[in-house]
């Protein structure tokens, strides 16, 4: 007699393999096919009809199931394009410079409306007074075109100024963001 026959009969017989035993329990657990789909088909006429009316949040929150938490991600601002950043500088400072010489040229004209200019004329000639301060004119001295034009020079120059500035952050920036690894950003989803 061989060592085989002498083993118990439970352990000849044949096992199922891992995948009859997930067919086997898959069918007796899950719904029939055709129940599936029509509660498949059932939950997106509810989403359909919760959308068509916004008004109705109950149908929305049927339909949409537990509220989901919004996605989150974590990005890193490892580098700056410096060419970009110019362009944007040049731009942004000329806009600056345009609302420099407008605000200017306004300031200027209200002073001369309200009289200033006359107001101060005539407290140097009753301070000062004598026959030198008879022709005196603070709009010789300050008129609207030597500031205006000092006000465009200033502009100019911060043009130039502003825009050189930016390009050297952008360089200065990247070289720290190669040392240290940059601004890190968590963006996170809208809920609405």
């Amino acid at each position: 007699m061989t060592e085989r026959s002498a083993q118990p009969a439970t352990q000849r017989t044949p096992t199922r393999t891992g995948s009859d035993r997930s067919t086997a329990d898959d069918t007796a657990v899950r719904p029939p096919l055709r129940q599936r789909i029509q509660a498949k088909v059932a939950n997106v006429t509810d989403e359909h009809r919760a959308n068509a009316e916004p008004e109705s949040k109950k149908a929305a929150k049927k339909a949409s199931g537990p509220a989901k938490p919004p996605r989150r991600a974590r990005l890193r601002l490892t580098r700056i394009d410096p060419w970009s950043v110019m362009k944007t500088a040049f731009l942004l400072s000329i806009a600056f410079g345009v609302v420099t010489v407008v605000s200017v040229m306004m300031v200027w004209s209200v002073l001369g409306a309200a009289n200033v200019w006359d107001s101060i004329n005539q407290t140097i000639q009753d301070s000062i007074g004598g026959n030198e301060t008879a022709n005196f004119d603070i709009e010789n001295y300050i008129g609207t075109s030597r500031v205006v034009g000092f006000t465009m020079l200033v502009a100019a120059v911060d043009v130039i100024l502003l825009t050189a500035i930016a390009t050297l952050g952008a360089f200065l920036y990247n070289m720290a963001a190669a040392l240290l690894g940059g601004i890190e950003v968590t963006l996170a989803e809208d809920n609405a």
